[in-house]
């Protein structure tokens, strides 16, 4: 019987599992052990990112929503701090009062 050599053998053991009986995994455990642990530290850091990734997703919209709603707000006070609109909430109210007509005077203090 001619022996075959190459990947078709080691497949072939594979498959057929005696690469189980041959001391293949007491040979390599260790090499083994390293992958499976590599790949669990790589599986953890990955779902890591994922979980990151969705956390900043949802700040970014939460901080359009806030920036959205300050600019709103600040619309709003701009509008109602007009002096037409303090004017118009005056006169409203009956509260009496009225626009001066002459301009504030400048008081210096010499010390």
């Amino acid at each position: 019987m001619r022996k075959e050599s190459g990947y078709k053998t080691t497949l072939k053991e594979i498959f057929d599992g005696s690469v189980l009986t041959k001391g293949f995994l007491q040979r390599n455990a260790g090499m083994l052990l390293i992958l499976v642990v590599c790949i669990l530290v790589y599986i953890g850091n990955h779902y890591s990112v994922i979980m990151s990734l969705n956390q900043i997703d949802k700040l970014k919209t939460q901080l359009y929503d806030v920036k959205y709603e300050a600019l709103t707000r600040s619309s709003e006070l701009m509008h109602e701090s007009r002096q037409s609109r303090i004017r118009l909430r005056v006169q409203e109210q009956g509260l009496g009062l009225e626009d001066a007509l002459t301009p504030p005077y400048k008081i210096d203090i010499k010390e």
